[in-house]
């Protein structure tokens, strides 16, 4: 393994996922005499209240939850004077 020109390295898979080492992780670096160690931090692992965190207030139409369920309960649009069925899937008669 090389570190590049930019002090990068590549974590390998394998160690990745028994650290639990997920994209936007945070970790540090603590040197112990001549050895490295990569920590992952406390807390670290909350992935989906980053998510939210980085998400809130990014919303650009300004709609109720009454007026978005008001449009995934309305039927599909019919087609050639006849309505698309819901579903690909159909049960059999039995």
């Amino acid at each position: 393994m090389r570190i590049t020109t930019k002090g990068q390295v590549t974590i390998p898979l394998d160690v990745r996922e028994r650290l639990g080492l997920l994209p936007h992780t945070e970790v540090q670096f603590r040197v112990e005499g001549r050895v490295a160690v990569l920590e992952k931090l406390p807390g670290a692992g909350r992935r989906g209240a980053d998510l939210i965190r980085r998400m809130r207030k990014s919303a650009t139409v300004r709609m109720t939850t009454d007026d978005i369920l008001a449009l995934t309960r309305e039927p599909p649009p019919a087609t050639n004077g006849r309505q698309e069925p819901r579903s690909r899937h159909r049960r059999s008669a039995r």
